[in-house]
């Protein structure tokens, strides 16, 4: 008995975790650090300038999610950062993993990361 509960337990703290990190972690990093802009803008970067225009959680998450699945440079709200690095490219991730990442890019303290 005590193994069933103990089975029960991880799988459901497996279906409840929020993996919004781990796509980030798997994904973004390999071109938005976290705090250092080397080849795409840092994500402190790109967060700050996000909340700006939509300090809303719901809307931030809206916007950040329909602009990556599909990347225009007339809508992007980075126009300096497309001058530098060029526009980012269409990464063929579905609406729902591009909304999970922006809700963990705009819950997160990036400044709180200091490795990279």
């Amino acid at each position: 008995m005590k193994y069933i509960l103990i089975f029960y337990i991880s799988i459901s703290n497996l279906f409840s975790y929020d993996c919004g990190e781990l796509l980030f972690d798997g994904n973004c990093v390999t071109c938005h650090f976290k705090t250092k802009s080397i080849s795409a803008p840092s994500m402190n970067e790109v967060q700050q300038r996000y909340k700006k225009a939509f300090p809303n959680k719901k809307e931030f998450i809206e916007y950040m999610a329909t602009w990556v699945q599909h990347p225009n440079k007339n809508s992007s709200l980075m126009q300096d950062a497309i001058t530098k690095y060029e526009i980012m490219p269409e990464l063929g991730f579905d609406k729902n993993t591009l909304e999970k990442i922006s809700c963990y890019i705009y819950e997160t303290d990036f400044t709180l990361h200091k490795v990279n």
